[in-house]
């Protein structure tokens, strides 16, 4: 029993599971018939050296749950279908980050999905420890009115040396 249960498990993994290496002409082909129309695409969001920044999803691919919103310029893309982690656009930092390079809690892509616009993108990932840098496993761990709807997966000062800030109060 346990051992279907495993082999069956496995069979899943493998069916979800994406190819994260590709060659740099594949990825550059697959790249250009993503974002192709982007930069002409109507009230899509530009940096203040006008790179194209698309909004990113990250989304369980389990449970459907929305982890967090983020940023992706086109070599955060590259980078993700390249590596199969999910890279973000900081706009704060003017710099791209892999997701749990400092945290350990990394986003596994398994399934990348662009929306009829062509101006967002929603990854389903498999996500390691918490998404939210404040500990939590989603970013959306509060109601409007402050209320806490979900429990600390991790201890930020654990992760970052330091207690980081909250984005919102």
């Amino acid at each position: 029993m346990k051992g279907e249960r495993r082999e069956e498990q496995e069979k899943e993994e493998k069916r979800t599971q994406k190819t994260t290496t590709l060659d740099e002409k594949t990825l550059m082909k697959k790249l250009e018939s993503i974002l192709g129309g982007v930069e002409s695409v109507e009230g899509v969001e530009t940096d203040d050296k006008g790179e194209v920044l698309m909004h990113a999803i990250a989304q369980d691919y389990k449970t459907g749950e929305v982890l967090m919103l983020a940023h992706m310029n086109k070599e955060a893309l590259r980078l993700t279908l390249q590596t199969g982690k999910a890279h973000y656009w900081s706009r704060s930092r003017r710099k791209i980050w892999r997701k749990g390079e400092t945290s350990g809690n990394e986003q596994i892509v398994k399934d990348i999905l662009i929306d009829c616009d062509g101006d967002a993108i929603l990854l389903k990932v498999e996500q390691k420890g918490g998404a939210c840098h404040t500990g939590y496993r989603s970013c959306f761990y509060r109601r409007l009115n402050g209320e806490i709807v979900s429990e600390k997966v991790f201890d930020p000062a654990e992760k970052y040396g330091k207690q980081r800030k909250e984005s919102v109060k």
